[in-house]
C-alpha cells in the first residue's frame, strides 16, 4: 500500500470537519484508515487527535497564537499587522492560513503524512537557546511546503485547535468498522486501550494483525491504565444486595486520584505518576516520587489517593487546598507548604506479572506483602471485612469525622475493571442534600454576559451539560450559588477557551444558545437540591437550584458524568 500523501489526508480531515453525525465521522474515519498503510497508521491516528503522541507522553508543539500568527506572517511573506486583522475577522489561525497560501504560489503536493509528521516531530522536540525562534521559522518552511488546505489544519495542530470534535472513543469505533465493517469488535479494542491507552499503537498492531495483534496486550509500567470507576447506590441494604456480603469498606479520601508506576531501567530505578485523566503528573510530586524509588520492589503500578496533610493539626486537608499541589511552576514551595500522603488501595502488576485479572481479595494480598512500614508517604489503605449494613454506616461517619469524604465498598471476588463503571466498587458520601446520592461532574458548554454587578466578573450565568456517547446535552443553566471569586474564577477560565462556534459535540436547545461558546475542557462538579425532568434541556432531566462546589482540574470531558447515570441517580431520588 503506497504511502498517503498529506493532501489525501486533508481531504479526510475537511470531511469530518463539514460533518455533524457521530456515525458518518466513524464512517469517514473507518474509510481513512482502511486507505492507511501499517506503518504510518499510528502518525494518521495521533494526527486527526491534534497529536504528535499520546497524550500522557506530554509531547507538545509548544506554539501559541500569538506566536503561529508570526509563523503565518513568515510563512506566507505578510504583515504582521494584515495577518492579525485577517485573524480578527476570521477568528481561526486555520483559515487565515488557507486564504494566504491560496494567494501565493501553490505549496508543494508530494509530501506524504509521514513527511509532515516527522517534521513537525522535530518541530516539537527543539530545545534550548532559541528555540522558540527555530520552531517559528520551521513550521513557516513547512507551511509554505503545504498545499492551502493542509496548511489549513496543520496550522491549528500546534495551538490546539483541529476543530474535529471527536475523541479516542469514536477512533475505537471507527477502529472496529475498518476490521469488521460495524462497531462488533468495539469491545476487545476497548478492552485493549483500557490498559494500554496508546490509540496510535492499538491502531497499528490491528491493521498488521487483526484481533489477534492485540491479544496479548498486558500492562506496562510507565504507560498509563485507565482506571476502574465506582457506582452509586442510595443505602447500606442496596449495597449489600447489589455488591454481595461480606464486602470491604474503605475510606474514600477527598484527592487526587494517584496512579503511581515504578520500575527499573538501564539499572536505574523510574517513577511516573499519572492522574486520573492520564495526564503525566510526575515533575509536580518530587516527593512521591523519591518516597516511590525508596519502596523494596522491582517494578510496580498501584493505584491510589494522594491528598495533603496537615501534620500540626493531624487532619487531612480539604480538596481545594489539595488542589494547589498540582501546579508546573513552585514545585518546591508547594511541596514544603503542603505535604501529600499517598494512600494505596490497589496494586495492578508488579515484578513483571499483570494482576487485572485477580480477584480483588487476592490482589490486596500481594498489596499487603509490599513493605510500606519505612515510607511516611506512601501508605496502605486501611480496609475492614463487613456483613452488615449498621457497620458500613458507622464506619462512613467514622470517615466523615476524620475529614475524609466517606467510603468505598468493594466485591472481594471482582477484577480490576480498567475503565469500567460497576458495582464490583460502589462509592457511598456524606448525602448533604436529600435524595440525591452524589453531586454531578458537568462540562462547560457557554456562558451568559454578566448584567448589574456580575458586569464586572464578565459572567452572570453558564450553561452545563452531561455526557451522552459522544454528545454533550444541556442540562442546566446556571446563575446562582457561585461566590465573587469563583464567578471571577469562571470568567478567566472561559476566556482562555471560547470559541467562535457551537463545538458539534454539544446539542442545545436554540433558545438555551450562551452568548460564547467554549470548547470541551472545563469541567466543574455541581451540587443540586433536586433532580427534574425538563422540555427545554436535551437532557431531558435539569438539576434544581445548581451550586458550583469545585472546578475539577483532575477530569476532562470524557470524564463527565452520562446521560445514564443522571438518570439513575434521578430514579434513586424518586426511591429515596
Amino acid at each position: 500500500m503506497a504511502a498517503m500523501k498529506f493532501k489525501e489526508l486533508s481531504a479526510f480531515l475537511a470531511r469530518l470537519e463539514s460533518t455533524q453525525s457521530r456515525n458518518e465521522i466513524t464512517a469517514i474515519l473507518s474509510e481513512l484508515f482502511n486507505k492507511s498503510d501499517p506503518l504510518e497508521i499510528d502518525k494518521i491516528v495521533y494526527l486527526v487527535l491534534g497529536q504528535l503522541a499520546p497524550n500522557y507522553e506530554g509531547l507538545v508543539l509548544n506554539i501559541a497564537e500569538k506566536m503561529m500568527l508570526r509563523v503565518i506572517s513568515q510563512a506566507y511573506e505578510k504583515g504582521p499587522d494584515e495577518v492579525r486583522a485577517l485573524y480578527k475577522e476570521k477568528g481561526d489561525i486555520g483559515e487565515v492560513a488557507e486564504i494566504f497560501a491560496q494567494k501565493t504560489t501553490s505549496g508543494l503536493t508530494s509530501l506524504t503524512v509521514s513527511n509532515v509528521f516527522e517534521r513537525l516531530l522535530s518541530i516539537a522536540n527543539l530545545s534550548g537557546e532559541g528555540s522558540q525562534e527555530r520552531k517559528v521559522t520551521e513550521t513557516a518552511r513547512l507551511l509554505k511546503d503545504l498545499d492551502s488546505l493542509s496548511a489549513r489544519y496543520v496550522s491549528r495542530i500546534p495551538v490546539g485547535k483541529l476543530r474535529l470534535g471527536f475523541s479516542d472513543m469514536t477512533i475505537l469505533d471507527a477502529l472496529s468498522m475498518m476490521l469488521t465493517g460495524s462497531k462488533s469488535a468495539r469491545k476487545p479494542i476497548e478492552d485493549a486501550f483500557n490498559v494500554y491507552v496508546d490509540t496510535g499503537r492499538i491502531a497499528k498492531l490491528l491493521k498488521e494483525k487483526g484481533l489477534k495483534g492485540i491479544e496479548k496486550i498486558e500492562p506496562k509500567p510507565g504507560i498509563p491504565i485507565r482506571p476502574a470507576l465506582a457506582e452509586r447506590l442510595p443505602s447500606a441494604e442496596k449495597i449489600l444486595e447489589k455488591v454481595g456480603s461480606p464486602l470491604i469498606v474503605e475510606p474514600k479520601f477527598d484527592g487526587f486520584r494517584t496512579e503511581l508506576h515504578i520500575w527499573s531501567e538501564d539499572g536505574e530505578k523510574k517513577v511516573r505518576i499519572f492522574s486520573r485523566n492520564l495526564e503525566n503528573t510526575t515533575a509536580m510530586f518530587p516527593d512521591l516520587v523519591e518516597a516511590a524509588k525508596k519502596l523494596p520492589l522491582e517494578s510496580a503500578i498501584f493505584d491510589g489517593e494522594a491528598i495533603a496533610y496537615d501534620a500540626k493539626t493531624d487532619r487531612f486537608l480539604p480538596f481545594q487546598e489539595t488542589a494547589q499541589r498540582k501546579r508546573k511552576h513552585g514545585v518546591d514551595e508547594a511541596v514544603s507548604k503542603l505535604p501529600l500522603k499517598l494512600f494505596v488501595f490497589d496494586i495492578l502488576y508488579k515484578d513483571g506479572k499483570n494482576l487485572l485479572k485477580l480477584p480483588f481479595e487476592e490482589r490486596r494480598r500481594i498489596l499487603e506483602n509490599v513493605n510500606f512500614k519505612n515510607s511516611p508517604t506512601i501508605i496502605l489503605t486501611h480496609q475492614d471485612r463487613v456483613d452488615d449494613p449498621d457497620k458500613i454506616r458507622d464506619l462512613i461517619q467514622k470517615y466523615l469525622s476524620e475529614g475524609l469524604e466517606g467510603a468505598l465498598i468493594k466485591k472481594i471476588d471482582a477484577i480490576y475493571k480498567a475503565g469500567g463503571r460497576g458495582y464490583h466498587w460502589v462509592k457511598y458520601k456524606k448525602n448533604t442534600v436529600k435524595g440525591i446520592a452524589d453531586t454531578i461532574d458537568c462540562l462547560v458548554l457557554g456562558t451568559y454576559s454578566g448584567r448589574g454587578k456580575r458586569a464586572g466578573f464578565g459572567v452572570g450565568a453558564f450553561l452545563v451539560g452531561v455526557k451522552d456517547g459522544g454528545r454533550f446535552l444541556s442540562t442546566s443553566k446556571i446563575g446562582t450559588g457561585l461566590s465573587d471569586d469563583q464567578w471571577r474564577e469562571l470568567d478567566t477560565r472561559t476566556k482562555k477557551i471560547k470559541t467562535g462556534i457551537k463545538p458539534k459535540e454539544y446539542e442545545v436547545d436554540k433558545n438555551l444558545s450562551p452568548d460564547v461558546w467554549v470548547v470541551p475542557n472545563l469541567v466543574v462538579e455541581i451540587l443540586a437540591d433536586e433532580i427534574t425532568k425538563s422540555p427545554i434541556h436535551l437532557a431531558g432531566l435539569a438539576l434544581r437550584f445548581p451550586r458550583l462546589i469545585r472546578f475539577r482540574d483532575d477530569k476532562t470531558a470524557s470524564d463527565t458524568t452520562t446521560l445514564k447515570e443522571l438518570r439513575n441517580l434521578f430514579e434513586m431520588q424518586k426511591a429515596s
